[in-house]
């Protein structure tokens, strides 16, 4: 899912979003200038089990 997606479903801004996968805990997919995220990953930091 898209940065702006991710961050609505995590309830946090797109810049934690992007800190996230910069600090190696949200893996990034997709091409240069379109990132795309994991919702799974995403449900998993929010859990505590990442």
């Amino acid at each position: 899912m898209p940065t702006e997606l991710a961050a609505l479903a995590a309830g946090v801004s797109r810049a934690t979003v992007r800190k996230w996968a910069s600090r190696g805990k949200l893996t990034r997919y997709g091409r240069p200038g379109r990132a795309e995220y994991d919702l799974e990953e995403i449900r998993e930091i929010l859990e505590g089990k990442r």
